[in-house]
């Protein structure tokens, strides 16, 4: 008798595998996670079959700048670290909605009028869908292929007869293998998925981008398993009813993974925000206590944001207090130390903080912003429309040094700031910058004193 399919079960969080169904995952600690799912046991192949590793020295292997594709999207090769490298597997993941698919469609624009060989497989939409979105954004060539498939077998053969420069496979979750038996989306079939498509892209030399669904912890759909067998992770950020997107490299094997692009979404696709600080800083409301311009780096980006904060006497016995783009935990710190050395009584005070525009910024050089806007907000000053802070807050109440102080303060030069209120550590590695006051301040009480 043919042997019973072995059932094992899966967490679908993160992929860990367990012989029996668990309430609770022993790995990520997640509960109800786990997902049957039946294993046929795959043929083992023979000696003949398997074919010889070549083994190389490291010197003989040669690379040169020929193995990057430039998008002509400035931002996007900016978070790629320079272009698409040739071979490479990307995940490029997002809120439904966000623009993947409207951004990688601009990609295979860009691309195709570059005379390169492009293949776009869609497991979700029509033909006749894609031809639409394709048609708000202008013309395309004809080394664009449009292919409408799930099945992993026909498109992986579709792949090795053409041979393209580029694939983009929308989306990962609904390609199915029919060598694994269990349903579309599940962790086996999106590991099994994912597998193929690393096999095709390095035996080939085949750039090829996935499209990945998130769940609603903003994290892929899927076992973790899938963003470690990717050479580059991308995560699209930003409220789908705002304007602007966020493009974060979360994992990139070819570049660094603190650089973001900035996109707006428009009616003919994506553009690119060459200036995302003046796009923060736009619609500023002028003489308001509450509000201070601050300045964080995104890998080697400044970028100036407005922190509002607004503070206003509790009504009830505890206060009240609200974070928005900031970290929760953080602020309640620094209103503490506000408190403690400078003696505001916050304690029975409701406090919102807010990042204008949307964004997140979790860098310790947004103390300061924060530390000050909430103590002109609680004395109702305004601060000068023309200063602009940053640096780390400590629990004894000293302003630390940050990193890269000179491009931020070049950055607040170009948009037009007079005073820049800075660690008094960095200010012998900014010097003197023509145009520009610069004041160095050793503690919370002397920002308050020289901004409000």
């Amino acid at each position: 008798m043919a042997k019973a399919k072995k059932s094992v079960y899966f967490c679908q969080n993160c992929g860990h595998e367990e012989s029996k169904w668990l309430g609770q995952c022993p790995a990520c600690k997640e509960w109800n996670t786990f997902v049957e799912e039946k294993i046929t046991p795959a043929a083992s192949k023979t000696v003949k079959e398997r074919k010889e590793a070549l083994v190389v020295t490291l010197s003989s292997v040669e690379t040169d700048e020929d193995d990057r594709m430039l998008t002509g999207i400035e931002e996007l090769d900016r978070v790629l670290g320079g272009g698409i490298v040739k071979g490479s597997l990307v995940l490029v993941g997002g809120d439904p909605g966000i623009g993947k698919s409207t951004l990688l469609l601009q990609v295979c624009q860009r691309l195709s009028a570059s005379g390169r060989k492009l293949l776009y497989i869609s497991g979700e939409e029509s033909l006749k869908q894609i031809k639409l979105r394709a048609n708000r954004m202008g013309e395309f060539t004809e080394n664009l292929y449009l292919l409408c498939e799930t099945s992993l077998g026909i498109i992986r053969g579709i792949i090795e007869q053409h041979k393209p420069d580029m694939v983009v496979i929308d989306s990962i979750q609904t390609m199915y293998n029919e060598e694994v038996g269990s349903a579309p989306g599940s962790v086996s079939q999106v590991r099994e998925s994912t597998n193929v498509f690393m096999q095709l892209a390095k035996g080939f030399n085949i750039s090829i981008f996935i499209v990945g669904h998130v769940t609603k912890e903003g994290t892929v759909a899927g076992p973790r398993v899938l963003e470690h067998m990717v050479d580059t992770v991308l995560y699209f950020e930003g409220d789908r009813h705002a304007s602007y997107r966020i493009l974060r490299g979360v994992k990139n094997r070819f570049g660094s993974t603190n650089e973001i692009g900035v996109f707006e979404m428009r009616k003919e696709g994506l553009a690119e925000v060459k200036n995302p600080s003046e796009f923060m800083l736009s619609g500023k409301p002028e003489h308001a206590s509450g509000s201070v311009v601050a300045c964080a780096m995104e890998g080697t980006r400044p970028m100036l944001m407005e922190i509002q904060a607004l503070v206003c006497k509790s009504n009830f016995g505890m206060p009240r207090r609200t974070a928005a783009g900031l970290d929760y935990n953080r602020v309640n710190l620094l209103m503490a130390v506000l408190e403690k050395r400078l003696g505001l009584p916050l304690s029975s005070y409701d406090a919102y903080v807010n990042i204008a525009g949307g964004i997140r910024m979790n860098e310790p050089a947004a103390d300061l912003g924060i530390v000050m806007a909430i103590a002109s907000s609680y004395k109702n000053r305004p601060i000068a429309e023309d200063v602009i802070m940053f640096g780390e807050v400590g629990l004894s109440g000293e302003v630390r040094a940050v990193t890269m102080p000179e491009q931020r303060v070049a950055e607040a030069k170009k948009l037009g700031f007079k005073t820049c209120v800075i660690p008094e550590v960095s200010v012998k590695a900014v010097g003197e910058v023509r145009g520009v006051t610069i004041i160095g301040v050793k503690s919370v009480g002397e920002a308050i004193s020289a901004g409000l």
